[in-house]
């Protein structure tokens, strides 16, 4: 079936049928899967308003309005969806083990800790580890995450846990959830003097959702007003039952500060893997697995924790990570150690990367350099085109401050560079969940590992954007090249403070809020007629002070009577003046309205622009 022709060109019409796009997809890839010219999809694209060339990468919204105008159900294509697409197209399959169950062999959990702040989680993994990683911390937060395993001895046989570390704070609860993509358990601390509090239920959602057993840590039972038994009946109200009361869920007390009971912390862990999980992997296929941190290091180039899931992954090994590739040029565990292999559930750092993947990405052993090559280098182009439709309408320095102050838009542009993608991704997720209202939006440019470049203030002049620098600085001449433009290039080590001084600045962009002052009152104690200025009130100013040119509505009886009324003429006896005070009288002139009697009360108030919260 044919739609009408635009601009004498016919056009097939869709019935229903669904056309599968991937992000980012542009008007040439709709037009190859209709068999259409992209010429005349632009000319429907100018029919419905929007301006967009054949080859340009358009958001998801756009492409459902064409589709919608030619009777298409559109079908967009998942992140996780095209990367399988990709690897199946390189005939590699991911997230599976090879061969049958007698190549499996059992492997350690991977745990991640979750809970509210300031419950202890830092200082739990640090007496697990024995390391001190608080003192070394700005600001006392987890600012990256990394991976560790210990040992521990269950039954008289010595069993190996993974741990991921990921960051604390409320605010990176991105990151947390992608931990439980990666985690086989979750320990969930609780302090025993505080109880459940809000984040304990959102990370206790987290563990949920990535459908993980969950062990309790009962922590700081040596504090003053400790009350591990509430703990447990705070949790049954979320589905967490003890051990004790019935339920399936193990609960352990500890102190993390004191060292109390870690070993048995570490041994509910392991008996709870082996009663609900079968953990197995076969370590003889080309390693896959998940990229837990990534970095810049200036004497070793790109470096990224990774987490072994199957297979072995040996130094001379070919691998991608995401939008980055390369060979293993050596792996480090997470005492500093070289080490030569890792197997399942082993955490090590991998030098040898062409460039920082993110933190999450998936990583593959493959055959070949130049298979590896291009699995990144189509898996970055996807990543760009996603990019490129996400950023939608770009405005000019000239036009954006016009835009803004019209209302036509309210936003702020960031570009974001960091020192690990851990850090970056979380800061920019907490930033785009702030909540100030509908009117105001957040755009993250670009986002980035390293220091801030000339490319960044390049980027930044375009489009009047905030630089966020978070643990890193300006490189090179790029702190002038920001000067001389008048870019503002911010540089924090505290995630705190970014976040409160970015929703400042957004708070500062929404359109002023005003609140109505009382000024004075005034009451009418006689009226003079003139034929020229109609009645005018004669009054006794009974509190505050009454102004000429102030709003003023009239009260009767206490009811408001007229609304809306400006007070245009003031005089004391002969002579015109700009206000009258308490106590003293004069004579009121509400220009056009003369509907006034003697008691009644004129109240006058100005519209204040009121200060944000």
């Amino acid at each position: 079936m044919q739609a009408p022709s635009v601009g004498g060109v016919m056009l097939p019409r869709g019935n229903g049928q669904s056309v599968r796009l991937s992000r980012g997809a542009s008007l040439t890839d709709f037009a190859e899967k209709i068999n259409a010219n992209p010429a005349s999809l632009v000319a429907v694209m100018m029919n419905l308003g929007e301006m967009v060339t054949a080859t340009q990468s358009v958001s998801d919204d756009t492409l459902r309005l064409l589709a919608e105008e030619m009777n298409y159900v559109l079908e967009i294509v998942s992140p996780e969806e095209e990367d399988r697409e990709l690897l199946e197209s390189f005939d590699i399959e991911f997230g599976e083990d090879e061969g049958g169950e007698e190549a499996l062999v059992s492997r350690p959990p991977v745990v991640t800790v979750m809970g509210h702040v300031d419950h202890g989680k830092t200082r739990l993994l640090d007496a697990i580890r024995k390391t001190n990683v608080v003192a070394g911390e700005a600001g006392g937060i987890t600012q990256h995450i990394g991976a560790y395993q210990v040992t521990t001895d269950v039954n008289d046989e010595e069993r190996k846990i993974t741990f991921i570390d990921t960051p604390g704070h409320e605010a990176f609860t991105a990151m947390r959830a992608r931990g439980a993509k990666s985690t086989d358990i979750a320990i969930l601390v609780v302090a025993a003097n505080d109880g459940v509090m809000p984040q304990t239920i959102e990370a206790l959602n987290h563990a949920k959702a990535a459908e993980v057993p969950i062990v309790v840590a009962v922590n700081k039972i040596d504090v003053e007003g400790a009350d591990p038994t509430k703990v447990r009946g705070q949790l049954t109200e979320f589905g967490l039952v003890a051990e004790e009361y019935g339920g399936d869920t193990m609960f352990v007390d500890i102190s993390a500060k004191q060292g109390l009971n870690i070993e048995a912390l570490l041994e509910a862990v392991v008996l709870t893997a082996d009663a609900s999980l079968d953990l197995r992997a076969n370590p003889d296929q080309d390693a896959q697995g998940i990229a837990i941190e990534s970095h810049l290091d200036r004497g070793r180039g790109a470096v990224s924790t990774v987490l072994v899931q199957r297979g072995t992954l040996r130094i001379g090994d070919t691998m991608v990570v995401g939008d980055a590739y390369g060979r293993v040029r050596a792996m480090l565990d997470d005492t500093g150690q070289n080490v030569q292999e890792a197997g399942p559930s082993t955490p090590v750092l991998v030098l040898g990367l062409t460039n920082v993947p993110g933190a999450g990405d998936n990583f593959l052993v493959v055959d070949e350099d130049r298979t590896a090559r291009q699995i990144a280098e189509k898996r970055a182009a996807r990543e760009r085109n996603a990019n490129f439709a996400r950023k939608g309408v770009r405005f000019s320095l000239e036009n954006l401050d016009e835009a803004l102050k019209a209302g036509l838009v309210q936003e702020l542009n960031l570009i974001i560079k960091g020192d690990a993608s851990g850090s970056v991704e979380a800061l920019e997720s907490s930033l785009l969940q702030l909540d100030v209202g509908e009117e105001v939006d957040i755009r993250i440019l670009h986002r980035g590992v390293g220091a801030v470049t000339e490319s960044d203030i390049n980027l930044a002049t375009g489009s009047d954007a905030i630089v966020i620098g978070f643990n890193v600085r300006a490189a090179g001449r790029a702190e002038q090249m920001a000067e001389r433009e008048g870019v503002d290039v911010r540089y924090y080590s505290v995630i705190y403070q970014a976040i409160e001084e970015i929703e400042a600045a957004l708070k500062g962009m929404l359109k002023p809020e005003y609140e109505e002052v009382e000024l004075g009152t005034a009451e009418i104690r006689e009226i003079f007629r003139s034929s020229k200025l109609g009645n005018i009130a004669g009054v006794l100013v009974r509190s505050g002070e009454v102004k000429r040119n102030t709003k003023a509505r009239l009260l009767r009886d206490g009811k408001v009577i007229a609304e809306n009324l400006t007070i245009s003429g003031l005089r004391r006896f002969k002579d015109d003046v700009t206000e009258i005070r308490e106590g003293f009288e004069g004579g009121i002139n509400l220009g056009n309205f003369n509907d006034i009697k003697i008691d009644d009360v004129i109240a006058t108030y100005e519209m204040r622009e009121k200060p944000r919260g």
